[in-house]
């Protein structure tokens, strides 16, 4: 099979054929019907005009229209742009305008939010001509639901336009898209505060993918239950693309709620449930579990934060998991960097993230980059054939990344043992995982810092029972200004993604700074 996902994507069709591939609800789509659909979406995408290399962005939970429109898309040839589903609209426009993307597939209202209006008030109004004038690039917003604005398509409206476009000129764009070729631009952000878009091509989506999934051993009739969200590597490329290197039936939930979970997986009989520590942790102590049938749960893969050894203890003895694994990678090396295996130890799986996938380096150096022995602490540098060629038209950040020689410089602090386990220990970047997502003190603090009452901001992690971590803002009020904290929490509810939102602010006369004028965040966690 070549390696690029629109191949991938035809092979599962032949082979699995009549087999659950998609279900949701009472929506059962086999392999082959999932193929046709996505053909279908290809076809409409050609029709409107998608040229191979451009970019189409998705803002939408996981639904099996999802699925459908990023595979049409890239089997068009286009570069998928997975955005955030708790962005707002500012946040989701800079994705939009940073990587001209020429299409947008929006959900219609999504946890009592219109993404239309919201991207509308952010991008409403500007010098372009589309849809959106913010956006003078984007072409075409198709919403994925049964209504939308005039100016806007609906989904069946979309695939329609496409209905007279030759399956023949599907496939041969199909077929004209390259191993080598971007499959998508994800965005993680980094120290500067500005989200960055980190580049993947499809054979190392495919290369990565197929390892993960004979690792993990996941297999044809396995039922998998994707709360991961696909915006996210792990609810895409762990979830959708190792389903179909398999043949396993993907079951995508929307919003991870443990009532909801619970439900899926007796009904469902779901034999898969990666995601990170909390969403188990949920399931065994959620005062119903007893009253659903969760015998079907052999695979657990988790990762994205410390692991307890009595989360692992407790999947095996209560819920007869056999096999659970941790887990360590980040955006830049195609998501996935080491894994425990299968027969690991219990206190293996909680202590570290395991061993490198073959063909992975993973060393930790010394600040000048000298490689430390086993035990000693360093930052974590990684090198393979699934690391980002660099980020989107970002030669600078690229080249502060990864060295000359192909290491990325991951940002994370950790320790290789004698058998080359690795234990993350801390984060360079001052990073904090917020319920499973990576949270940035210098996104949040510059999103703060728009704030017309604040005169300066600093954001570190704080322990948290539920979510593992949350941010807490330290801020300096403009003379005469009496914000409140909950003033602040407030506003920044209505102005970023809920997972970066401080939970706590604290108000300080100044904040404290080095001689260079650097916040002193050692300070601030002593506090």
């Amino acid at each position: 099979m070549r390696e690029t996902i629109p191949a991938l994507v035809r092979t599962a069709a032949r082979r699995y054929g009549e087999a659950e591939a998609v279900v949701e609800g009472r929506t059962r789509i086999s392999y082959a019907e999932l193929g046709e659909r996505v053909e279908r979406a290809a076809a409409a995408c050609l029709a409107s005009g998608v040229e191979p290399g451009d970019r189409i962005a998705i803002w939408a939970p996981n639904t099996a229209d999802w699925i459908v429109a990023a595979l049409g898309a890239v089997t068009a040839g286009a570069v998928l742009v997975p955005v955030n589903t708790r962005f707002k609209g500012a946040e989701a426009a800079y994705v939009l305008r940073r990587t001209r993307a020429t299409h947008l597939f929006v959900t219609g209202t999504f946890l009592g939010t219109s993404y239309v209006a919201s991207l509308r008030r952010a991008a409403g109004e500007g010098p372009g001509r589309g849809p959106l004038p913010g956006l003078p690039y984007l072409r075409d917003v198709i919403v994925l639901a049964d209504d939308a604005p005039a100016d806007f398509r609906t989904w069946k409206d979309f695939l329609a336009a496409g209905e007279s476009t030759p399956a023949e000129a599907v496939r041969a764009r199909a077929a004209a898209v390259r191993p080598t070729d971007p499959s998508d631009i994800t965005f993680t952000s980094g120290t500067t505060g500005h989200p960055k878009g980190v580049v993947i091509t499809h054979a190392q989506t495919l290369r990565v993918y197929t390892t993960w999934s004979e690792i993990t051993g996941l297999t044809e009739g396995d039922r998998y239950l994707i709360v991961n969200p696909f915006f996210h590597t792990f609810g895409y490329k762990a979830g959708v693309i190792a389903c179909l290197t398999r043949g396993a039936t993907m079951v995508p939930q929307s919003v991870f709620n443990v009532d909801t979970a619970l439900a899926n997986i007796a009904a469902e009989r779901i034999s898969v449930l990666p995601g990170p520590p909390t969403l188990h942790q949920a399931l065994l102590d959620h005062p119903a579990r007893a009253a659903h049938d969760l015998s079907t749960l052999r695979l657990v893969v988790t990762g994205a934060a410390v692991v307890p050894l009595t989360l692992v203890e407790r999947l095996r003895s209560e819920l007869r998991v056999d096999t659970v694994l941790t887990a360590y990678g980040l955006t830049e090396a195609s998501g996935t960097v080491t894994m425990c295996r299968r027969g690991d130890p219990p206190d293996v799986v909680s202590a570290t993230s395991g061993r490198a996938l073959p063909d992975t380096e993973v060393k930790v150096v010394r600040p000048t980059g000298a490689e430390l022995p086993p035990g000693q602490p360093g930052e974590v540098w990684v090198r393979g054939y699934h690391i980002t060629r660099g980020y989107f038209e970002d030669p600078v950040a690229t080249a502060r990344a990864i060295t000359p020689d192909g290491w990325l410089r991951t940002g994370d602090v950790g320790v290789l043992d004698a058998d080359g386990n690795l234990r993350i220990t801390d984060r360079v970047k001052d990073m904090f995982i917020v319920g499973g997502f990576n949270a940035y003190p210098a996104e949040i603090e510059q999103l703060i810092a728009r704030h017309p009452d604040i005169a300066d901001v600093a954001v570190i992690g704080v322990p948290d029972p539920r979510l593992g971590e949350v941010a807490k803002a330290y801020a300096v009020r403009r003379a005469g200004s009496t914000l409140t904290a909950d003033d602040l929490i407030a506003w920044s509810r209505r102005e970023m993604a809920n997972y970066k939102v401080p939970r706590q602010v604290e108000f300080l006369t100044e904040l404290p700074r080095n001689a260079s004028g650097k916040v002193l965040k050692t300070r601030l966690r002593g506090r």
